[in-house]
Parts: structure tokens; C-alpha cells; sequence
């Protein structure tokens, strides 16, 4: 794959440190939450993960739906990320629930997600390493 685009960050200190874009538009420190023993006086990955691959599938959604004619423009996707422990280490899961336009019938709204499911790059990239559960509302 040859890249259109890439994104540069830097984070120092890990979890309790800071997250810096090269461009500068991001700048955020970073902490643990408190569920896992930090003072949440930060962002952490998983909230910018979730960010991220909400922002992804709202757009492949988007590109699907043009594709085939269909108006997904008010769709809304919320990413929940949760981190827990996998054998000796961590691992994360997803939900993505998508609300799709009340206009849209439930058929043709399944389709469009579980296409968009396989053209969003976040979806491809977890494919087969983290759970990820399509919930459409």
C-alpha cells in the first residue's frame, strides 16, 4: 500500500505524559483513568482511539451510502473502546453503534453498515486482532 496521507505523533512519557501532532493541532496531556489507577486529569489512548475509528466509520458509512445513492448524512457513530487484561498483557475491544436517519429502512441500513464495516481502514486494521461488535440504531 502506498500511502496518501500520514500522520505524525509523538507522546512522551506514555500514559502519563503528553500526545503532540507534528503539525501542532494536537497537543493534549495524557493520563490514566481513574478505573485503571490514574487521576483522569488527561485523555488517554482509548478515548483517542475511539475518536478516531468513530470519526473513520462515520465517513466510510458516508462514502458506501453515496455509492449507492443512499442519504446517511445525519448518521451518528459512537466508538466504545475498552482495554482489559489478555493473557499477560492488555487487550481492547469495540463497539461501534451507529444511529442511521429514522428515514432509512433497517434492511438497507445493516447493508450499508456492514459494508462500511469492511472499506473503513480502523475496521480492516482490528479485523481478526480485536473484537469488534456493529450496533445499529
Amino acid at each position: 500500500m502506498e500511502a496518501l496521507y500520514t500522520a505524525v505523533a509523538t507522546a512522551t512519557h506514555g500514559r502519563e505524559g503528553r500526545a503532540v501532532s507534528s503539525d501542532g493541532k494536537i497537543d493534549l496531556a495524557l493520563a490514566m483513568p481513574v478505573e485503571l489507577g490514574g487521576n483522569g486529569q488527561g485523555t488517554n489512548p482509548e478515548q483517542l482511539f475511539a475518536a478516531g475509528y468513530a470519526a473513520c466509520f462515520g465517513s466510510a458509512l458516508g462514502l458506501v451510502g453515496r455509492q449507492v445513492k443512499v442519504d446517511v448524512s445525519d448518521a451518528a457513530v459512537t466508538a466504545e473502546v475498552g482495554i482489559g487484561k489478555q493473557g499477560e498483557g492488555f487487550g481492547l475491544k469495540v463497539t461501534l453503534r451507529i444511529e442511521l436517519p429514522d428515514t432509512l429502512d433497517e434492511e438497507t441500513g445493516r447493508k450499508l453498515v456492514e459494508t462500511a464495516h469492511q472499506v473503513c481502514p480502523y475496521s480492516n486494521a482490528t479485523r481478526g486482532n480485536i473484537d469488534v461488535d456493529l450496533i445499529v440504531e
